[in-house]
């Protein structure tokens, strides 16, 4: 199992950039797909970004490509979601999960999940 916690949320205006981290820890993370999905109220958890071991494989969601950069940094055992031109609708809880899938990717199962941060966009 892989621990794992999310950090850097916050509260944001439209147009500007937020940072989120998430730290693993417990089994082996670096063999792991990791991804980031989010919920918003009142709607189904959706996916946002994957990254797969090597970083040589990474998956968006529509809605956020070109304003979001996953990236992971295996030798801390972290993953990162880098959120720029952020919208309103943006706003939900974040969640880092893990997947031992060595690829990712929307479709692919994370059998591991954080608490979640939450990030606020305000018009």
């Amino acid at each position: 199992q892989v621990q794992l916690v999310e950090t850097g949320g916050g509260l944001v205006q439209a147009g500007g950039s937020l940072s989120l981290s998430c730290a693993a820890s417990g089994r082996t993370f670096r063999t792991d797909a990791m991804g980031w999905y989010r919920q918003a109220p009142g709607k189904e958890r959706e996916f946002v970004a994957s990254i797969n071991w090597s970083g040589g494989r990474i998956y968006y969601t529509d809605s956020v490509r070109g304003r979001v950069t996953i990236s992971r940094d295996n030798a801390n055992n972290m993953v990162y979601l880098q959120m720029n031109s952020l919208k309103p609708e943006d706003t939900a809880v974040y969640y880092c999960a893990a997947s031992r899938s060595v690829v990712g990717g929307p479709t692919t199962v994370y059998s591991d999940w954080g608490q979640g941060t939450q990030v606020t966009v305000s018009s």
